[in-house]
């Protein structure tokens, strides 16, 4: 979590905030649109030729200004200053030319857009401009010429007030909403830094004490071989030394895994099973086989590290326990919805309980069920079988 994923969070919910604003603004466009239509066709056209052309022409252009005004993709302040302007000026001419008309409508229509959507130092001038046009055509067309004038605008005035303040509301209400999700995203990010924290604190103590200690373990291990050999031991003896020497080496190896992972370091996944068959075989002698079917993809972090584990540990425990002639096969089964790894080896004796070593299948089984997988084990009539099943998907993106 950095400065960056914190501008990100506060960006999207300030854009899902204007999203929900901006839709119900065109909403509010479409009703106030088919009131003025109706008004419209109630009051019919007037009696001169020429204003029964220029009144629906008129209107309609007012209407298309007045919804442009309130579409999501018109951002920019002089644009929208131009399309509520000139819908508000459209109404006062309406109002001159067909006084019974839905010129007064348009007209406060415009000011409540204009208080709703323009900046204050904009918004005023422009509503300015449009109620004094409004007011003067009404006063023009009316008997009672200041009553007219006064009462459009009050009724101008209170719609721009009012959304003026709401404006400001949702600006408000949007800001904070922002500072929420950035304080959000600021406790997430100490509370991850502090676990990165002890996980370096834990990789140090890790590197410090097991690596040393089998380093260690390792040198007197070499020491005692070739003790043996001076003196004439058994050749069994020696072959057990050198075996305790190859354990405690892979120990090292592991060691330095746990450790660069819990560092943060990239984790080993499902892409590296081919050369860890290979080192297997290599370093143990067992005939060690890769099967794949199916079309292979990525996997999540932590369920390609559970798959890798698995297979790591069911070597391990092949070279230890199935003996000297054993074979294991690490087949890898990909269906649309997961993957099945299936490591079985043959040639030893059954086994009806396999002690504990490396990461061990207790812990491996508990790393499946975290990352949504399932892992059984169990000896089989001449060896033994790892039966792992993990999900292609996170856990998260599987509750969707």
């Amino acid at each position: 979590m950095n400065l960056r994923s914190l501008r990100r969070g506060r960006r999207s919910v300030s854009a899902r905030r204007v999203g929900d604003h901006r839709r119900a603004l065109v909403l509010l466009g479409w009703v106030a649109a088919a009131v003025v239509a109706l008004n419209t066709a109630l009051a019919g056209l007037p009696a001169d030729a020429a204003a029964r052309v220029a009144v629906p022409v008129l209107t309609a252009v007012a209407l298309a200004l007045w919804l442009a005004g309130l579409a999501r993709t018109v951002t920019n302040v002089w644009l929208l200053t131009g399309c509520l302007a000139a819908g508000g000026l459209c109404g006062a001419v309406l109002d001159l030319l067909h006084p019974s008309g839905p010129g007064f409508i348009l007209a406060y229509m415009a000011m409540a857009a204009i208080g709703l959507r323009l900046p204050r130092p904009v918004a005023l001038p422009t509503g300015a401009l449009v109620v004094v046009a409004a007011a003067w055509a009404e006063s023009r067309t009316s008997t009672n010429a200041a009553g007219a004038a006064l009462n459009l605008g009050i009724g101008a005035g209170f719609l721009f007030v009012a959304s003026a303040f709401a404006a400001v509301n949702r600006d408000a209400h949007a800001q904070a909403q922002a500072l929420l999700a950035e304080e959000a995203a600021a406790r997430a990010a100490r509370e991850q830094a502090a676990v990165l924290a002890e996980r370096g604190r834990l990789a140090r103590e890790l590197h410090d004490v097991l690596a040393h200690t089998l380093s260690g373990l390792a040198v007197q291990l070499e020491g005692a071989r070739l003790l043996a050999e001076k003196t004439g031991a058994g050749a069994l003896l020696v072959t057990q030394i050198r075996t305790a020497q190859r354990l405690a080496r892979d120990g090292m190896v592991s060691a330095k895994g746990a450790v660069a992972t819990l560092r943060g370091d990239a984790l080993p996944g499902i892409d590296h099973l081919p050369d860890l068959v290979t080192q297997a075989r290599l370093a143990t002698g067992t005939a060690a086989h890769l099967v794949v079917s199916g079309e292979p993809r990525a996997l999540p972090p932590e369920s390609g590290l559970a798959v890798y584990r698995t297979v790591q540990e069911a070597l391990t425990n092949t070279a230890k326990h199935a003996g000297p002639d054993a074979g294991v096969t690490v087949t890898l089964t990909w269906a649309p919805d997961d993957v099945t790894v299936e490591i079985v080896d043959t040639g030893g004796a059954p086994a009806t309980d396999l002690p504990p070593g490396g990461f061990g299948l207790t812990g491996l089984a508990e790393r499946a069920e975290l990352a949504g997988g399932h892992l059984d084990a169990g000896p089989t009539v001449d060896g033994w079988r790892v039966h792992l099943v993990m999900p292609t998907r996170a856990p998260q993106e599987n509750q969707r």
